[in-house]
């Protein structure tokens, strides 16, 4: 990101046009596919608990890190970002009270920044609709609607809710991460947690995935490559409502679902076994994604400076961050109960 076209929180003086087309992409599924995979996670977490101990559980792993992070970690960001605009020239230690003026992000220094995800799932897990799948005769119906998708062209099918997103909210709630008046990214976000939970449980959707996941790959790489040609080479997104913003949003809507569907399919074909690594690496995931920007941010304040290629600062950074966030996580996070419940981990003796 310091090195994309662009705005962010630290920049390079010189930027990659090519870098910037890739993190685009990039930008369209990963996060479509986390909040799948938690509607997921929501599902299996549901088969052994009540509604209550799943809400209180998720209170502390979401929330708490939530705020944690707001108040003890992100600041170094907006520090960062407003030390390289020449906002404040003074030290941290003197723009860290900032925070607890309590004023939101632009115009103060309190925000959520990337955790924008977390905030967006806890809100989602407020609401009744899983609550009510615990009553048996929807939950027998739950399941017979996600052992419906047995077919490659009904589970396919399922990209249609996102057109119709495209159409009517994509230009009126252009993306904000802000949870409120963010109605695109909202409802295109919880739509993708309530599929996961539906047909996360379902082994017969995951078969689908796995059977036919060339052909889903296939239909993925054809939107990619005419959203790149129509749109996204240049940069010449929809800015009305006319014939390109439909098609615009038919194919990234059918590239989005049907990517991953693919990533499902070769998750079950390739992924479905457990080892030592994972196990380790799966518990890791939530604080690396707490603390990577954070730490890209204040080393990527430091490393553009260097007189040296992008591609050469690129690899530099890359290491310099997971080396620096595993480090944090290995010998600090997981070692204690406090910072486990700080960083959204379960707080128990560390595991060997």
């Amino acid at each position: 990101m310091p090195f994309v076209t662009f705005g962010w929180e630290v920049k390079n003086a010189e930027t990659s046009v090519g870098l910037s087309r890739l993190i685009y992409w990039l930008h369209q599924w990963r996060l479509p596919l986390l909040f799948f995979i938690s509607g997921v996670g929501i599902h299996f977490s549901l088969q052994s608990r009540s509604v209550f101990s799943f809400a209180r559980e998720r209170i502390v792993r979401l929330f708490i890190p939530l705020l944690f992070a707001m108040f003890f970690t992100i600041p170094a960001q907006v520090y960062i970002e407003r030390l390289q605009t020449g906002q404040f020239t003074s030290s941290y230690l003197d723009f860290y009270p900032t925070v607890w003026e309590l004023v939101p992000y632009l115009e103060g220094t309190l925000t959520w920044s990337h955790l924008w995800f977390v905030v967006y799932l806890f809100v989602f897990l407020l609401l009744p609709v899983f609550a009510i799948f615990k009553i048996k005769a929807i939950k027998t119906l739950k399941e017979k609607i996600a052992n419906s998708f047995t077919h490659p062209l009904l589970a396919f099918s399922l990209f249609i809710p996102f057109t119709l997103y495209y159409f009517t909210l994509y230009l009126a709630y252009p993306e904000q991460q802000s949870l409120l008046d963010d109605w695109f990214l909202f409802i295109f976000s919880i739509t993708l947690v309530v599929y996961g939970y539906i047909l996360g449980g379902s082994q017969s959707f995951w078969e689908t995935c796995e059977k036919y996941r060339f052909y889903y790959l296939s239909t993925a790489l054809l939107c990619i490559a005419v959203l790149y040609y129509e749109f996204w080479w240049k940069s010449e997104l929809p800015k009305v409502t006319d014939s390109r913003l439909y098609l615009y949003g038919t194919l990234n809507s059918i590239h989005i679902w049907t990517l991953i569907l693919t990533l499902l399919g070769f998750a079950k074909k390739h992924l479905n076994f457990s080892n030592r690594f994972l196990k380790y690496t799966n518990k890791a995931v939530y604080p690396f994604y707490i603390l990577h920007q954070t730490v890209i941010v204040v080393s990527g304040y430091f490393v553009v400076q260097w007189s040296l290629p992008i591609s050469v600062k690129l690899v530099l950074l890359i290491f310099i961050c997971f080396l620096t966030v595993f480090a944090i996580y290995h010998w600090l996070i997981r070692l204690f109960i406090l910072t486990r419940i700080l960083y959204g981990l379960k707080p128990k003796e560390v595991e060997q």
